[in-house]
């Protein structure tokens, strides 16, 4: 009888299950295979494989690893400093502070910050380097979603090293290792399962980052992101959005695959 009350509760979530998660992925596949004309066609599939496309996707999987990896040298230290101070909740409430913060709010304020006469540019011109092209560029794309995505890389990595024992540490230095030795071989090691969730939790959506590189950006960064948006809101070819939004899809549950084992085993 319990059990079967257990399964009435379940109804509210399977059915936000099926509204909002199955039912988008499926139309999204049945988009896929029609053509601007709603003509049933796989020649999305086959204009996928095209080189621009190939290119296209190349940069969102090289822009998504370098915002990871970017994430993940400064999120990393981060974390460790964070589970070494005393007010560790304090800081990491100020951490997680900018995700409350609308994201649209959060682009425009560096908007005003690397514009021709921002902070940025007001700073470099008094130390005497001089005003610089900040935004619409590379460097400003990163930036911003580095800014964007570090709380996600430092968040699984703090609670990992929180749940690290500390006699593991203390043994380790008590058998003659250097600070590096053991951060090397048993801190990283043990803390390895919050690496890959961090990373994971970055990769992901970075792939397909659009409203940054529009306006951060300003196009000069052409991702998958952008050329869903474009198909949906501009040539209204939905059928090669749906097409370009399935390929990314995939691309996104093979990593998931790929990297849910390896956390499964780090964190052991």
């Amino acid at each position: 009888m319990e059990r079967a009350w257990r399964n009435w509760y379940l109804i509210p979530y399977v059915v936000w299950l099926v509204l909002f998660v199955i039912a988008p992925i499926v139309f999204l596949v049945y988009e896929s295979f029609l053509d601007i004309d709603g003509q049933w066609t796989i020649a999305n599939y086959e204009k996928v494989l095209t080189p621009i496309y190939l290119k296209m996707m190349a940069y969102s999987f090289w822009y998504a690893f370098l915002i990871t990896i970017v994430s993940l040298l400064i999120g990393y230290p981060t974390a460790y400093w964070l589970t070494k101070t005393k007010h560790k909740q304090l800081w990491l409430l100020l951490l997680i502070l900018p995700m409350w913060v609308n994201l649209l709010l959060k682009v425009y304020a560096f908007l005003g910050l690397f514009g021709t006469y921002g902070l940025a540019n007001a700073f470099l011109q008094a130390i005497g380097i001089g005003a610089r092209q900040l935004l619409f560029t590379d460097f400003s794309f990163v930036f911003v979603s580095v800014y964007i995505f570090i709380p996600f890389m430092v968040l699984p990595i703090f609670n990992a090293l929180e749940e690290l024992p500390p006699t593991l540490i203390d043994a380790a230095r008590d058998l003659g290792a250097s600070a590096w030795t053991t951060f090397r071989r048993v801190v990283f090691p043990l803390t390895l399962g919050g690496v890959k969730a961090g990373c994971q939790a970055v990769f992901i959506p970075a792939l397909s980052l659009f409203m940054i590189t529009r306006l951060v950006a300003g196009n000069r960064v052409i991702t998958l992101g952008t050329a869903i948006e474009q198909h949906f809101l501009v040539t209204q070819d939905w059928g090669m959005g749906a097409t370009i939004a399935v390929v990314l899809m995939i691309a996104m549950a093979i990593i998931v695959f790929l990297t849910g084992s390896g956390r499964k085993e780090g964190s052991r």
